[in-house]
């Protein structure tokens, strides 16, 4: 497999690495204000700048292309948020001089379009509390058509790999031509990423979200149990773990519907460049049924519960496990 080369992915990576500049520097300059998602705290202003300045470059580079993503300017609108709207207005317009803060607002808004054909999901911020913490968070951006993930980029800042030397890394995938990684802002080769070669579930490093309210600890407790499991779980925000799956530094991304929210379905724009990462560096993607991941339901994956992702090997194991746990 060798890099794809074509106007999608050139634009992904560019709107992409440029967004997660944005963020990097959102954080650096507003680390000291309030750090609630409410205010014109750093995390708020992080996720309108960026999917203000991706939405407008989706519309000038594929007009015909729809964005399906997080958030909307309802919040900014309001006068309570000034101070919000008057510092994404200022760092979009660092990228694009004719931003003002209706047109700010408006391109926000670009990111209401509709789930279905060919359109692109963005999470401007994928895992707000690791944002918050300084810890991991990712931007994600992922190409869709009719319901099969085509290519994804994720800009994650604070996530070292063993590859390089630099803390920041650039993931990108296209189908049917693996996925690639390379240090942030810099024009270093990428290195072809692969999953784990792992065989024995006891050996296997499970990577778990922070937010309880995410996943179910308690199921996953059992999991570790009856496969005797000797690694302690990784605990990781965002779209992240799937880098660090599809790079072999951990085995397992699982998502279990949580006790207190059974009927919970995950969003799109929160697996779906990591789903198709881990497919192409040879992993394997599931719900808790072991039934394929359906991009094709809107922004969310109506018809599958949890996620399951494996480097392969490790998938059916866990996969029987987790059915028996939730038949019990």
């Amino acid at each position: 497999m060798s890099i794809p080369n074509n106007p999608e992915l050139d634009f992904a990576l560019k709107t992409v690495e440029q967004a997660s500049a944005i963020a990097q520097a959102v954080y650096a300059e507003m680390a000291n204000s309030s750090l609630s998602k409410q205010d014109s705290s750093p995390v708020t202003v992080a996720d309108f700048s960026i999917q203000a300045y991706i939405a407008q470059q989706l519309a000038e580079s594929f007009p015909q292309d729809a964005l399906v993503a997080e958030e909307r300017s309802a919040m900014l609108r309001e006068a309570s948020a000034a101070a919000s709207l008057k510092a994404v207005t200022e760092y979009v317009s660092k990228l694009l001089p004719a931003a003002d803060a209706n047109e700010v607002c408006r391109w926000i808004d670009l990111g209401g379009g509709e789930a279905r054909g060919r359109f692109w999901t963005l999470d401007p911020i994928d895992g707000t509390k690791g944002f918050i913490r300084g810890d991991q968070y990712a931007v994600a951006l992922a190409l869709i058509e009719d319901g099969v993930v085509q290519l994804g980029v994720l800009g994650c800042p604070r996530l070292k790999l063993p590859e390089f030397e630099q803390m920041g890394i650039l993931a990108f995938t296209q189908k049917g031509h693996g996925s690639w990684v390379k240090p942030l802002g810099t024009d270093v080769a990428p290195k072809k990423l692969s999953v784990s070669t792992h065989q024995k579930p006891e050996d296997s490093v499970i990577l778990r979200s922070f937010e309880t309210g995410h996943t179910n600890p308690r199921r996953i407790k059992k999991v570790r149990e009856r496969l005797s499991i000797q690694p302690e779980a990784v605990l990781m925000d965002s779209l992240a773990k799937y880098v660090a799956l599809a790079a072999g530094v951990g085995d397992v991304v699982l998502r279990i519907v949580p006790d207190a929210n059974p009927k919970r379905r995950e969003k799109i724009w929160d697996h779906a460049a990591g789903v198709l990462m881990t497919e192409e560096a040879g992993g394997r993607v599931t719900d808790m049924d072991g039934k394929t991941l359906d991009f094709s339901q809107g922004f969310k994956l109506e018809k599958n519960r949890g996620i399951l992702a494996t480097n392969g090997p490790l998938h059916d194991s866990f996969l029987g496990v987790i059915k028996e746990i939730l038949n019990d």
